[in-house]
């Protein structure tokens, strides 16, 4: 078999298109490849898909491909350009590129495989290219993911916030629980934040939300009574947010307890932190006997956590009814605790009791965006350069998406 022959297998290339020429560089390792097309040919519109005539060819281009064995490739053509009488002089549409990129379809399938298992820095290193050209195949990726996105209803979204940076900033994510993948960037936490991503839904696709789990947040609340049919009874306060809030009021009764205790030069209550707040279930074997002991003296810190603890219990009834009558008697618990962490923690709970236990009509929590945001935080880590919050919010679409980031290849010819 000639190499011009080889090389057409190996590049995909499909008639009208031929190898004319196939150049190895044994000094730089390199092998360089020149395509050229048959003649006297009508070519597609790139616009309308009408034949027309060719016109002229543009400058040569060429196009990085997949290595041949270690030797890097190189494909070679000069574009042909057509005349349309709608809409001028266009260049046409090459089969193994996309307009303006300077990789074939084929390694950039490679790279995406390689930047979905590893930081984009080893991508480089794998790949032999720079960190520009690496992002701006990631950029692609995830522009064509995006614009082939159906438009689904997600029927369960859970909306939550993620902190930026150093002080107050903030992002607001929007997640489909069904799916676990990320729907939608914003910035900030405000209302119009969220606003966003309603605005870009259909009507039908507002209807179709059943339920959307959240942190008691008004700006979000209040986004989402704005769009969503019916959102008073498809609102769900997250469980576990709702019990951070709990472990919250726990430590500052430990906090408080604790310089009482220190003043009269009793540690006690030193170095527990942690043990109050862990759910009883999943307290370290190693901590056990010392959280038992502690548990049953008379610490308000004990009570606090007690108080807690039963909260915990709302979510095990099977029932919208036996909930409510467990948390009338929690609530008179908690309120006369003379506990005032605990006290206003019970009051802000009762306050939104109503989307407390819309739970029990729509079980969703916010573990699934909670995980995303976990693997967000992994994404920051992993050193990706992004050089501004738009580099952030594509590397969060690439990995967390769920989107089609592939490019179509043609098929090999037989």
């Amino acid at each position: 078999m000639r190499d011009t022959e080889l090389y057409r297998y190996l590049l995909g290339i499909e008639p009208p298109w031929m190898v004319e020429r196939v150049k190895l560089d044994l000094v730089n390792q390199r092998v360089d490849v020149w395509a050229s097309h048959e003649e006297e040919l009508r070519w597609s519109c790139p616009e309308c898909g009408v034949l027309v005539p060719l016109y002229d060819h543009a400058p040569e281009r060429s196009w990085r491909h997949l290595d041949s064995c270690q030797f890097k490739t190189f494909l070679h053509a000069r574009p042909p350009r057509v005349t349309c009488t709608e809409h001028g002089i266009r260049q046409v549409r090459l089969p193994w590129a996309d307009a303006k990129a300077r990789f074939t379809l084929l390694f950039e399938r490679l790279a995406i495989d390689v930047l979905r298992e590893s930081d984009t820095l080893g991508a480089t290193r794998i790949l032999r290219i720079s960190w520009d050209e690496a992002w701006h195949i990631l950029e692609r990726a995830v522009e064509r993911g995006l614009m082939a996105k159906d438009k689904r209803i997600c029927a369960r979204i859970g909306v939550d916030e993620k902190s930026v940076g150093k002080g107050h900033t903030y992002m607001t994510l929007v997640c489909d629980l069904d799916t676990s993948t990320v729907e939608y960037i914003a910035e900030d936490r405000k209302q119009t934040s969220l606003d966003g991503y309603f605005q870009d839904l259909s009507e039908e696709q507002k209807k179709g939300i059943e339920a959307v789990a959240m942190d008691i947040w008004d700006p979000y609340i209040a986004s989402v009574k704005a769009h969503v049919p019916q959102a008073e009874d498809k609102i769900v306060f997250d469980r576990y947010h709702l019990m951070t809030h709990m472990g919250k009021a726990v430590d500052e009764v430990r906090k408080k307890e604790h310089r009482a205790l220190k003043q009269g030069g009793d540690e006690t209550l030193t170095g527990s932190k942690y043990l109050w707040l862990y759910a009883e279930e999943n307290l370290p074997e190693k901590h056990e006997e010392r959280f038992s002991v502690l548990k049953e003296m008379k610490l308000k810190t004990a009570r606090a956590w007690a108080i807690k603890e039963s909260l915990r219990d709302l979510w095990s009834y099977t029932r919208r009814g036996w909930a409510y009558h467990h948390f009338k008697k929690w609530y008179f618990w908690a309120t006369h605790s003379r506990l005032e962490p605990v006290i206003e923690t019970a009051r802000m709970i009762h306050k939104y009791l109503h989307n407390v236990l819309t739970y029990f009509t729509h079980p969703i929590t916010n573990a699934v965006t909670e995980g995303l945001n976990s693997k967000i935080q992994t994404i920051k880590k992993m050193a990706y350069g992004f050089r501004n919050r738009e580099h952030f919010k594509t590397a969060i679409y690439f990995h967390c998406g769920g989107l089609q980031l592939y490019p179509v290849t043609h098929s090999i010819p037989g």
